[in-house]
């Protein structure tokens, strides 16, 4: 049997991404499933690129704020414990809006917890 706790102000935000991003799964030691918190800002989008992945689910619920999620439908207002999930092949992009009121916190969550299945989407195409 293993337990373990995790207090993510004691997890070091990720170099080199759009907004606060606290890799709680990892800190854990969890293998199977990426568990991840963010924290965006005004104008401030959570992953590197709008994207899909291709085994990953994803699933956001959100802490607090609005996170927005632009998908090639349609565009999302996600509100606070309020979630949002997404199936595997099927582009995103969460950001805060650029007018909002503050920050939004979002708890995100993939399964299986897999390296390299992101790939960009070009919403132009």
């Amino acid at each position: 049997m293993g337990y373990r706790t995790v207090d993510y102000e004691d997890v070091t935000p990720a170099d080199g991404r759009p907004c606060e991003l606290r890799r709680l799964g990892a800190a854990a030691g969890l293998e199977n499933v990426a568990i991840n918190r963010f924290r965006a800002e005004p104008g401030e989008q959570l992953p590197l690129a709008y994207h899909y992945h291709e085994e990953q689910e994803e699933a956001f619920y959100v802490l607090s704020g609005t996170l927005a999620v632009e998908t090639p439908e349609e565009s999302f207002e996600v509100e606070t414990d309020e979630l949002f999930a997404v199936d595997p092949e099927s582009p995103q992009r969460a950001y805060n809006p650029d007018d909002a009121d503050g920050d939004v916190v979002v708890l995100a969550i993939g399964a299986p917890a897999v390296d390299g299945d992101a790939v960009a989407y070009d919403a132009e195409d």
